[in-house]
């Protein structure tokens, strides 16, 4: 493993090609920008925005920019309150999913502790408007934890019917409380598993949700500890898990601790698959969010694919 002031030399696997002007992805800016919306690949830096978007992929982030916590690993603005919000955004996040042709849509957004509902009515709108413009679309919702709302806010959101449900659980349990302010270890798990509880009893008559979370390596804890985290995972009916690498946004931000070497995420991947889940996407450059259509059919179709 590298550990401290070697962690600064970024190992050759984990540089990644910039996206050429004049391709797809200078289109989906210009659509992001016309409907004056945010996503999350800008927001907090994804390394894989030139890949995504090239291939007309996109995760959006409704809300506002301003998260009222201040993870330490986190790219995005924080702040006491964030801004108010735009009525329109669910039919805006709507139209431009449609002109990018999306098959498979992933939204997101800030933590709104600030708000009654922690945002939960904003989310169901806009998977609402997703849902009426594009029927054949499928809809992924990467949601925070409802801080203080979270049955009310899952009942708000899972009554909107998204198609898969993600929420990161981001981190082993033993470094949380150094890495995510205000977030829970446990609080994540419940509330993983409480969505799935829930949908069986809106929708009795259909299979079961399809639910995903993600970590984050390279912020102190051991491949013991992230193959642990999984475990919990897989224990409380998480169906795909991601795994990827972390990366400072900046000099105030938490110090990465390690480059996870390939060795890593290959067992990480073995170990997933050992588990039982549905999907794995582990490796350096994965985020949640990437490829996550491919992740979907994977865990749909029952194969237990592994794959980054």
């Amino acid at each position: 493993m590298t550990w401290g002031a070697e962690a600064k030399q970024r190992p050759e696997w984990m540089r990644v090609r910039a996206a050429s002007p004049g391709s797809r992805f200078n289109e989906l800016t210009s659509i992001v920008r016309e409907n004056g919306l945010h996503t999350v690949c800008e927001e907090a830096g994804c390394p894989n925005i030139g890949e995504c978007w090239g291939r007309g992929t996109a995760t959006f982030q409704i809300m506002g920019e301003t998260c009222t916590r201040a993870c330490r690993y986190c790219a995005v603005k924080s702040g006491k309150a964030g801004e108010a919000l735009d009525p329109l955004e669910p039919a805006k996040v709507a139209a431009a999913a449609e002109r990018m042709g999306l098959r498979h849509v992933v939204v997101t957004s800030v933590d709104r502790d600030d708000l009654p509902d922690k945002g939960a009515e904003h989310w169901a709108q806009t998977i609402r408007a997703l849902r009426r413009r594009s029927p054949e679309l499928q809809v992924e919702v990467l949601v925070p934890d409802f801080l203080g709302a979270e049955e009310t806010a899952l009942i708000t959101v899972l009554e909107a019917e998204p198609h898969v449900f993600n929420h990161n659980i981001e981190t082993c349990r033993r470094i949380q409380p150094k890495v995510r302010i205000k977030g829970d270890y446990d609080r994540a798990l419940h509330l993983l598993q409480r969505a799935k509880e829930l949908w069986s009893e809106l929708y009795p008559e259909r299979g079961p949700l399809l639910t995903k979370s993600g970590i984050i390596v390279g912020m102190g804890e051991t491949d013991d500890e992230v193959i642990e985290t999984m475990r919990d995972l897989r224990a409380h009916a998480v169906d795909v898990v991601t795994v990827g690498q972390y990366l400072q946004p900046s000099e105030r931000h938490l110090p990465l601790a390690r480059w996870v070497p390939l060795e890593s995420f290959r067992r990480f991947r073995e170990a997933g698959d050992e588990l039982g889940f549905g999907s794995v996407f582990a490796g350096p450059l994965v985020r949640s969010s990437y490829r996550a259509e491919e992740q979907r059919l994977a865990a749909e179709g029952g194969s237990r694919v592994v794959a980054y």
